[in-house]
């Protein structure tokens, strides 16, 4: 397919097996609508791909902060391997254009979709190890994510969304800050929460993740933008 050789050009990796890349960019969506087709979703390799990112990240902090104690490494390799990383790396190579998806899922904005975006990225990164091995997989993240593996490295990442917030919004003693979950939706195994941030009792933001505290964080994130464009 065209679509394919486009996107395996701006990843820079030749796929052997280009059923392996399909199925990276297949989301569940899609098979839900295609029941009569052959096809698995990327849920497996998002599976994989996480637990490989994971090795390679953290052998570069193992590495580069042999200071460090083990705590400190696991919140720094946290701030790394994490949706926000993920999702910048999937609009790098406008991933979302590639992926296989419903048409239900497309029409509420699914090809931007934070948690969609970085679960493929984590799917790729495994169909990638699949096909090449480690060293091509590993290639593939220093290639999109050294910038930030770099940045947190040497201590640089920015706090998170929820600590923002809160220290602009307290500034004044009197102002308060809500979290407050108002929906969930998806199946049991793959539960989206949705949470609404309230700023003195009124809503500015609303965020969506596989966990509360996801949902919560990219809740605040909205408020940042909001408050700080």
């Amino acid at each position: 397919m065209k679509e394919l050789k486009e996107f395996q050009k701006k990843i820079g990796y030749t796929f052997q097996d280009e059923k392996l890349l399909r199925e990276a960019l297949t989301h569940t969506s899609y098979i839900n609508e295609n029941r009569n087709k052959n096809l698995r979703p990327n849920e497996r390799l998002e599976f994989l791909g996480d637990s490989i990112l994971g090795v390679v990240v953290s052998t570069y902090l193992f590495e580069k902060r042999k200071d460090l104690p083990e705590g400190e490494l696991s919140k720094i390799r946290a701030s790394i391997v994490c949706e926000d990383s993920l999702q910048l790396v999937a609009k790098r190579l406008d991933a979302g254009s590639y992926i296989y998806m419903g048409k239900g899922e497309e029409m509420t904005g699914g090809r931007t979709r934070h948690s969609i975006l970085a679960d493929m990225v984590e799917a790729l990164i495994a169909a990638i190890y699949l096909d090449g091995g480690m060293k091509a997989a590993s290639k593939f993240i220093f290639l999109f994510m050294e910038d930030v593996m770099k940045r947190a490295t040497k201590g640089d990442m920015d706090k998170d969304y929820k600590t923002r917030l809160q220290e602009i919004v307290q500034q004044k003693p009197d102002r308060s800050i809500e979290y407050r979950v108002i929906g969930e939706k998806g199946p049991d195994h793959r539960k989206i929460f949705v949470v609404e941030l309230l700023v003195d009792k009124k809503q500015v933001a609303v965020g969506e993740g596989y966990s509360k505290k996801e949902a919560e964080k990219q809740a605040a994130k909205k408020a940042l933008q909001l408050m700080l464009s």
